[in-house]
C-alpha cells in the first residue's frame, strides 16, 4: 500500500481520462477509478493503467460518487483528481514530506484552468482543497462538492507542491452550453433546499456566466452579496469579482462603483484592482483607472494570466491612445510583450 491513493470518477470523457492517467501512472501509486455511466471506451482507457475499475449507478450527485471511489481505496489518504486535470508539477519526495508533516489536514493543489475567451488563450490560477484522510473528511453537495470535516467544524490546510492544467472551461459553445445547463439544473435543485446558502447561489452566478447569460449571473450573484459573507473566504473574493465583471458586461458600469467600498479588504488582490480599473475607464474616470492598473502590475501575484502585467498595461495604452497621446500609448503597448492585441495597436500607431 502506498503513501497515498489516486482517485478519479469519470464518465465519456476516454481521450482525456488516457492523457490524464498516463501521467498519474508514472507516480508509483494506486490509482482507483469509478465509471460513472460511459457510453465510450472510457473503461477500457481505465484498465490500461489500474485494476481497480469500479461502477458507479449515476444519482446526480457528484459527492456521492466521489465518496464511493474514495472509499475502494487501499489508503486512507485520497489524492481526487478530476478527468479534465493534466499533472504538470509534481516532486514525489516533496509531496510525501509534505503529507507526513501535516497529519490531520487537507492539502490543496494549484489548479491552472485554461480556456479561450474571445479568441484569446486564458490561464486562471487556483488553489483547491483535494489531498485528505478519509476517516476525517468526506464529500458533500450534489454538484460543486466540497470537502468537510466529518466531526463538523473548520479544519486547516496546506499547499501542496503540485500543479494540474485544467480543461474543464474549454469546449465547442454546444459543450459549455449542455455543461451548465447540467449544472443549472443541479444547482437550483440544491438551492430549494437551502435558500440561504452563499455557496450554491454564488456557484448558480458562475454557471451563468460561464454560459455568457450575463443578466442571470448578475442577478445570482448580486443576490448572494446580500448575505453576510466572509470576505477571507476565497470563493467569496471570486464571487465578489465575479459580480462586478457581470455588471460590466450588462452596461452597469456606474452601479459598479459601489465595489469601491470593498478597498481595504480587497485592495491587495491584483484582479480586484485591475476590476476598478475596467471600472473606472468605463466610467470615463481615466486617472482613477490608470492608477488601478498600475496598482494591479505591482502585485506579484494574480488570478488570472495577465491581469498584472500585460493586460494592465495594454489597458493604460487604450486610455492614452483614446486621449491623444499616442507616444505615451506606445510605452505601455510596448510593455506588453507579444500580447496580440498590443501588437496590432502599434502597428496602428506606427
Amino acid at each position: 500500500m502506498g503513501e497515498f491513493s489516486i482517485c478519479i470518477i469519470t464518465k465519456n470523457e476516454a481521450d482525456n481520462l488516457d492523457k490524464c492517467l498516463g501521467v498519474l501512472s508514472t507516480l508509483g501509486m494506486e490509482i482507483v477509478v469509478a465509471d460513472t455511466g460511459s457510453t465510450d471506451n472510457s473503461v477500457e482507457v481505465a484498465r490500461k493503467y489500474t485494476e481497480a475499475v469500479y461502477f458507479f449507478e449515476w444519482c446526480n450527485d457528484f459527492a456521492a460518487a466521489r465518496n464511493f471511489v474514495a472509499g475502494k481505496a487501499s489508503s486512507d489518504n485520497i489524492l481526487m483528481v478530476d478527468t479534465d486535470e493534466f499533472l504538470t508539477k509534481m516532486d514525489m519526495c516533496t509531496i510525501l514530506e509534505q503529507i507526513r508533516s501535516n497529519p490531520g489536514k487537507v492539502g490543496r493543489i494549484q489548479r491552472i484552468n485554461l480556456f479561450t475567451r474571445e479568441d484569446e488563450q486564458v490561464r486562471c490560477f487556483e488553489y483547491v482543497n483535494r489531498f485528505y484522510n478519509r476517516k476525517l473528511f468526506e464529500y458533500r453537495g450534489t454538484i460543486h462538492e466540497q470537502l468537510v470535516s466529518i466531526m463538523g467544524g473548520n479544519f486547516e490546510t496546506f499547499e501542496m507542491d503540485i500543479s494540474f492544467d485544467h480543461v474543464g472551461y474549454e469546449g465547442t459553445a454546444e459543450q459549455i452550453m449542455n455543461k451548465t445547463e447540467r449544472n443549472i439544473r443541479l444547482l437550483l435543485k440544491e438551492h430549494e433546499d437551502m435558500p440561504d446558502d452563499p455557496y450554491i447561489i454564488y456557484q448558480l452566478g458562475k454557471s451563468y456566466y460561464m454560459r455568457g447569460d450575463y443578466e442571470n449571473a448578475y442577478l445570482w450573484l448580486k443576490k448572494a452579496t446580500y448575505i453576510d459573507l466572509d470576505i477571507r473566504l476565497e470563493y467569496v473574493v471570486d464571487l465578489i469579482i465575479s459580480y462586478g465583471y457581470s455588471m460590466i458586461n450588462t452596461a452597469r458600469a456606474e452601479e459598479a462603483l459601489g465595489l469601491e467600498g470593498l478597498f481595504d479588504e480587497l485592495g491587495d488582490i491584483a484582479d480586484f484592482d485591475f476590476l476598478m480599473g475596467l471600472i473606472y475607464m468605463k466610467n470615463a474616470l481615466f486617472t482613477e483607472a490608470v492608477s488601478m492598473f498600475l496598482n494591479a502590475a505591482k502585485k506579484k501575484e494574480c488570478q488570472i494570466s495577465g491581469v498584472n502585467s500585460y493586460k494592465a498595461f495594454y489597458n493604460i495604452g487604450v486610455i492614452y491612445e483614446c486621449l491623444g497621446y499616442p507616444k505615451e500609448a506606445l510605452k505601455y503597448y510596448d510593455m506588453c510583450g507579444n500580447y496580440a492585441k498590443a501588437l496590432d495597436r502599434k502597428k496602428e500607431l506606427r
